[in-house]
């Protein structure tokens, strides 16, 4: 299924109807600030193991959540300081993955073994709305063409995957750029990815 939202001001109404997809073991497609994502429900067993096969992903691949707060990431992660909370508020919503310890929250199967989790508050009123309506964060896997390219048109993305997911959210051409990657997990703070939004936490972290 195909379904056109506003970016900017999404019904109501159309966002119930992904988070009722989602509350099924749904898999979906839907845009961020950065790239058009594929995401489910972080409960939903049944669901991530669709999303390992779409994507062709080993257990050991590590994977990311949406949020739609600062306070939602602390709950799926441990020990963030006063000072990195501060600087979270300065910068999110936006173009970040951070990397943190992950807390007790996460269900065991999105870390087998792993003790990071990466979380996002993406600045997309979409992304943030499916999650503060469904109650607790999507999991998240970007996706790239065959190329390594990512997809900027859903359309595009409709046509390649409408056979292996249950809903394709069409919000626009987006200007497709990865997020930037922060490690938090050490003392100092360590950009891994240079990506959306590089330069405005350069300077946050260099002051």
């Amino acid at each position: 299924m195909l379904l056109k939202i506003h970016p900017k001001n999404p019904p109501p109404r159309l966002i119930q109807k992904a988070v009722d997809i989602l509350n099924h073991d749904g898999v979906i497609i839907y845009p961020t600030d950065t790239v058009y994502g594929l995401g489910c429900n972080v409960l939903s067993k049944r669901a991530i193991d669709k999303i390992r096969r779409i994507r062709k992903l080993d257990e050991k691949k590590p994977l990311s959540l949406i949020c739609s707060s600062e306070r939602e990431i602390q709950t799926y992660s441990s020990g963030i300081s006063n000072s990195i909370f501060k600087m979270m508020k300065k910068i999110l919503p936006g173009p970040y993955t951070f990397i943190f310890e992950a807390s007790k929250a996460n269900p065991k199967n999105i870390l087998h073994n792993r003790k990071k989790i990466g979380c996002r508050f993406p600045n997309h009123a979409i992304a943030t709305d499916l999650v503060k309506s469904l109650g607790n964060p999507m999991l998240n896997v970007s996706l790239k063409n065959s190329d390594d390219i990512l997809y900027n048109d859903p359309e595009e993305l409709y046509e390649e995957y409408k056979n292996q997911v249950d809903l394709v959210i069409d919000g626009g051409v987006i200007f497709a750029e990865s997020s930037t990657i922060v490690d938090l997990t050490e003392a100092t703070p360590k950009v891994i990815r240079e990506g959306k939004g590089f330069s405005e936490i350069q300077n946050l972290l260099n002051n």
